[in-house]
């Protein structure tokens, strides 16, 4: 369940609030019983870094390298030199 922040209008007070998705959001102040409670737009509480995850991430020995051993060849190695044959 997310952590909604809401703010009075009325007495500026803040407030945090753990709540389903679906549920409505809350109007009643708990400091000052007004109904002037707003939802505030706030980051998410986690952030996803670096460079992912990869499928290289748990294999251990022979299998670490699941692309081959080999290099592709580059297109300079497969120009042959030669005449032409009519």
């Amino acid at each position: 369940m997310p952590i909604y922040e809401y703010q009075c209008q009325a007495c500026g007070h803040e407030h945090e609030a753990l709540q389903k998705l679906s549920a409505e959001p809350l109007k009643i102040c708990p400091a000052c019983s007004q109904p002037e409670l707003i939802k505030k737009i706030s980051a998410a509480g986690f952030r996803l870094k670096g460079g992912g995850w990869y499928e290289t991430d748990f294999k251990s020995g022979a299998k670490k390298n699941v692309a081959g051993d080999t290099a592709p060849s580059s297109p300079a190695a497969s120009v042959t030199s030669g005449s032409k044959s009519s």
